[in-house]
């Protein structure tokens, strides 16, 4: 039987699945799963892309190692991060991680040059710090001779793409996170480039989900002794990936793509690019068939994995159920973050700012583990309400649930306080949705499916779902407002 291989590379970790249809049934097996892990450099914090190759070279040995005949391959990650090819078409350095601060400061002073009414207009882009054109605006002020020697822009999977295939092309749903890219032009915008003083000639052809991107080069070929593989385009941003796995039924839903990022909106057939969208901070990135993901950014369960390493760098090691269960045991609702605050963006240790924040918004800062977990669960719970309910006000539709995706599921606490916090139920599953929908639109390229909602339909019947309802009603509605109005988002 043949399979086709899903290479899913999140912000911790990278895993390698293989997909295969039996029967109408989609069956998925862990090939290769490796940390992903940033590497500081004289105060610099970037990416080990070249480790990262190295990794998925090992994927395609052990597929060749299991008899496995791939019918073709396609890759997914983070959004924004880039690197960019020189003359000689070698990398030149190692692309930054967008948790770096050189950006810090630049959205707000290129905000004077450029409106966040007239970037928005053009590019429906929540701000975020660390979006693609503040990279580049930074590298742009700091004289950067990378900037002077560069011929290509590549976003981490197209670059990756490139080391495997010699193409390079740009993939449309990466491409719109960048704040670079126009969807009214369906182009990338020259104008924002010009004014960033950066070429459009870096910027290639942009690929919808399904198209085909090249096959392995004679050398990758012959340095794994392998035959060569075709290698496609997927919705290679992972929340496109993601989105494209929800099993949902009804045309219009809402998703929460939960993992160290959280990610909700809906899918939309065109941006939403109103003024109120742009008061909201919501974005509008590029889906699979042509569609728009309306979204917002949370700061999601980074909190609690930066959390979790400060404390295992202090000598207190315990595993992620035993801090749910510590959690479980904890007092409800006496303190709340919001977690989008700045201050929990950057790396390092999270509790002297969860009880820095707690103290400066009167409340009482939490001291014991059970307390800290409690406080970033229940507040991600919250939160995830009161984006609901924007999402609910910009798209004019009522959800009547939420579907969660992503490795975040599995912290079945989080689930359940999440429908308790919404008031409605919460449907999990499945929990690869990066990887599912990666194959997903692989079989669709080849022609397996006919398009995302039969996908979806397979995916439904393949994989189970878990049903939370919620609970407690008049406590976490009486939270809600309480954390609304301590953490400033009741103004």
């Amino acid at each position: 039987m043949t399979s086709i291989l899903a290479y899913d590379l999140g912000a911790s970790s990278g895993r390698a699945l293989l997909g295969r249809l039996n029967s109408r049934t989609i069956e998925t097996e862990e090939l290769h799963r490796f940390p992903n892990n940033p590497v500081q450099v004289r105060g610099r914090l970037h990416w080990d892309i070249l480790r990262l190759l190295h990794e998925m070279k090992q994927a395609l040995l052990k597929a060749k190692h299991r008899g496995v005949t791939l019918q073709s391959l396609a890759i997914d990650s983070w959004a924004v991060d880039f690197g960019l090819i020189g003359r000689s078409g070698e990398l030149l350095g190692n692309p930054y991680h967008y948790r770096d601060t050189h950006t810090d400061g630049v959205m707000e002073n290129l905000s004077v040059q450029l409106t966040p009414p007239y970037i928005f207009g053009r590019t429906g882009i929540q701000f975020l710090p660390f979006n693609t054109i503040y990279q580049l605006a930074a590298m742009k002020r700091d004289d950067s001779p990378l900037l002077r020697e560069a011929d290509r822009f590549l976003m981490i999977p197209d670059l990756l793409r490139y080391f495997l295939t010699g193409d390079m092309y740009n993939e449309f749903s990466n491409a719109t996170t960048t704040q670079l890219y126009n969807p009214l032009r369906g182009d990338w915008d020259t104008d924002l480039l010009a004014a960033i003083g950066i070429p459009a000639s870096w910027f290639g052809p942009v690929l919808q989900p399904g198209a085909g991107a090249g096959e392995l080069l004679p050398s990758v070929c012959g340095e794994l002794g392998i035959a060569s593989v075709p290698v496609i385009a997927v919705a290679e941003h992972d929340t496109g990936s993601a989105v494209a796995a929800v099993p949902a039924t009804d045309r219009s839903f809402a998703y929460l793509s939960c993992g160290t990022w959280s990610l909700m909106g809906t899918e939309t057939d065109r941006p939403v690019l109103s003024e109120l969208a742009q008061q909201l901070n919501f974005t509008n990135e590029g889906g699979v068939g042509g569609t728009y993901r309306l979204l917002k950014n949370i700061m999601g369960l980074w909190i609690l994995q930066e959390t979790k390493r400060e404390w295992e760098r202090g000598g207190t090691t315990l595993s992620y159920p035993e801090l749910i269960g510590l959690a479980e045991q904890a007092p409800a609702f006496t303190a709340w973050i919001d977690p989008d605050d700045a201050r929990f963006l950057a790396p390092g240790d999270m509790t002297p700012r969860i009880r820095d924040y707690c103290r400066e918004t009167g409340q009482r800062a939490p001291e014991q583990p059970g307390e800290v977990v409690r406080c970033i669960l229940e507040s991600l719970a919250l939160k995830y309400r009161y984006v609901l309910e924007l999402t609910e006000r910009l798209s004019g539709n009522a959800f009547s649930g939420l579907h969660m995706v992503g490795g975040g599921i599995q912290n079945k606490l989080l689930c359940q306080w999440s429908a308790s916090a919404i008031g409605k139920p919460v449907w999990a599953g499945p929990a690869e949705g990066s990887a599912i929908g990666n194959l997903a639109v692989q079989w669709i390229a080849h022609g397996v499916f006919a398009d995302i909602w039969e996908a979806r339909r397979v995916i439904r019947e393949s994989f189970p779902v878990e049903v939370y309802e919620p609970n407690n009603r008049e406590a976490w509605e009486d939270a809600y407002g309480r954390f609304r109005t301590a953490t400033g988002l009741a103004e």
